[in-house]
């Protein structure tokens, strides 16, 4: 038998879907050349049949002298009839067994790696097999760039195996959700209505910013961001801000939360005893009209209400035609009520009352005054019929002639 014989009695040995231990002999082109132990037959493992990372270096997988086990894909027969190697690979091998392993493991959480953005989701490694997650079960809010996953290690849920189709689909939105629910849980636990709680501003909105408790976002509504009046969420706070908020109301079943910033902070009516007493003259700056007054604004955060009848001596249809918002007016106390944050305050107590404005007054007072008409007196008896007269016989009697 000469040598060729021998190399071909040896090769019989191997066939296509053996699996094998092989030694690396050499590592160069991203390729590794490896000997299948007990045959003498060579074989070639590339980069590609190692991993599913593309720009890998071979070297960070195998080099000489390392044992490997292999499955053998193919032989493969160059131009020299001397020369007979097999394609062999150790990322298929993983894969089977992955395959294997999988079977019956629907719903069970898995630590995959993301490794390319593909048309309608991301493929992803786990333990050699490539799986895939799609856009829609990627996070719970819909992914159109997958390529910020690369390269990371998360946890996915296994959703579908089938190793005769090779399909194989996970879902890392359901573990985020189910990790959110279990966390909502934790935290709807510890809340309590009135309490202090420590959260990072998640989001802002136009009617207020969503604040982040540790699993549960609350919401402070614009009216409760600020002791000032007509305020905007990014003007008092911002993204990733963490803030001290007052628990307001708790629906763990619709899974709201309401809160409120302005009761964790000083109020402008908190002491306004000692800043503002009846009698004060004071300056202030008209803030808002009504049809029944203007508030004007006396100490930051503090409006004040001029009733109508308190603007002027004079008669005044409607505010807006004596005054503007905007205007800076002199104004006297007449009423501190920190109970119910109610300032009352005049302009005309200030002005001095003119003195036609007095004739008037008095004037119309008469006017109004009405005057009851006369009425005859009734009688409170009735006269006999011959008391409209009386007869000399009514006198003297009846006189015989």
């Amino acid at each position: 038998m000469n040598e060729f014989e021998d190399l071909l009695n040896s090769v019989s040995e191997v066939n296509p879907g053996d699996v094998v231990t092989a030694e690396v002999l050499t590592v160069d082109n991203g390729q590794a050349s490896v000997v299948i132990e007990g045959t003498g037959v060579e074989g070639v493992l590339t980069l590609r049949e190692l991993t599913n990372d593309r720009d890998a270096d071979i070297n960070d997988f195998v080099k000489a002298g390392d044992t490997v086990e292999v499955l053998v894909l193919r032989q493969v027969v160059g131009k020299d009839t001397d020369t007979v190697t097999f394609l062999v690979s150790k990322k298929r091998l993983e894969a089977r067994k992955a395959w294997d392993k999988l079977v019956g493991r629907e719903g069970e959480v898995v630590t995959v790696k993301g490794t390319r953005a593909v048309k309608g989701g991301l493929s992803v490694e786990f333990e050699g097999l490539r799986g895939f997650i799609p856009a829609s079960m990627i996070d719970t809010r819909f992914v159109r760039n997958t390529e910020k996953f690369v390269g990371q290690e998360f946890d996915a849920k296994i959703k579908e195996v089938d190793a005769a189709e090779n399909r194989f689909i996970l879902s890392r939105r359901e573990v985020i959700e189910e990790a959110a629910k279990e966390a909502r849980a934790e935290v709807f636990s510890k809340l309590s209505e009135g309490a202090v709680v420590t959260g990072t501003v998640a989001r802002l909105t136009s009617f207020g910013a969503f604040i982040d408790l540790g699993g549960v976002d609350g919401l402070v509504h614009v009216t409760e961001l600020s002791h000032e009046r007509n305020v905007s969420p990014k003007s008092v706070v911002s993204v990733g801000e963490e803030v001290d908020v007052k628990v307001l109301s708790i629906d763990e079943e619709a899974g709201r939360v309401s809160l409120s910033l302005k009761a964790t902070t000083p109020g402008p009516w908190d002491g306004v005893e000692q800043k503002l007493a009846q009698g004060d003259v004071v300056e202030g700056k008209v803030k808002r009209l009504t049809d029944f007054g203007a508030f004007v604004e006396v100490l930051p955060g503090i409006d004040g209400l001029v009733h109508i009848s308190q603007i002027s001596h004079k008669r005044v249809e409607n505010p807006k035609d004596v005054l503007s918002v905007g205007q800076e007016v002199t104004v006297k106390v007449l009423e501190v009520n920190a109970a119910d944050e109610r300032v009352s305050l005049s302009i005309k107590a200030l002005e001095e009352r003119p003195a036609q404005a007095e004739g008037e007054n008095k004037e119309e007072k008469r006017q109004s005054r009405l005057r009851r008409p006369k009425r005859e007196a009734k009688r409170d008896y009735e006269l006999p019929e011959t008391q409209t007269g009386f007869s000399m016989a009514d006198l003297f009697g009846d006189i015989e002639l």
